[in-house]
């Protein structure tokens, strides 16, 4: 369905305009222009980080998997593994830790879990289709 993966691209490359003005707030941070305490501003750093590098590698998941064995319900979670961390990881990390000076992370941390294990059933399955479909292709 090249569509689906030409319009979750699309997406995916606005996004990252969001990663972006992202990247203008932690200069903010870093500076002493926005109020930050150390844990946030590292959490902001691996935020902002996760989610510039989990888009890229989302597209380019999606742009191979035309090249895959894979079909049902296996196509649409490497599909939809590496957008999903893509979110929720950095979601976890610059959610979990909001607020006037926190001391540790708050439930929401849970977040970059979820999205670490998105990230992980993703990539396997998208590994393995390309994997069977190169071979197959011999």
């Amino acid at each position: 369905m090249p569509g689906i993966d030409l319009t979750l691209i699309a997406a995916l490359l606005l996004a990252l305009v969001t990663v972006e003005s992202g990247g203008w707030f932690l200069t903010r941070v870093v500076r002493g222009l926005a109020p930050a305490n150390r844990l946030q501003t590292n959490f902001f750093r691996a935020g902002h980080a996760h989610a510039a590098v989990l888009i890229v590698l989302s597209v380019v998941v999606l742009s191979l998997l035309q090249y895959s064995a894979l079909d049902g319900f296996w196509l649409w979670l490497a599909r939809l593994g590496v957008p999903i961390a893509a979110l929720a990881m950095p979601a976890g990390f610059f959610l979990s830790v909001l607020g006037r000076d926190p001391e540790k992370p708050n439930r929401l941390i849970g977040l970059l879990w979820f999205g670490a294990l998105s990230l992980t059933a993703g990539l396997l399955t998208a590994g393995v289709g390309l994997l069977i479909g190169g071979i197959a292709a011999l």
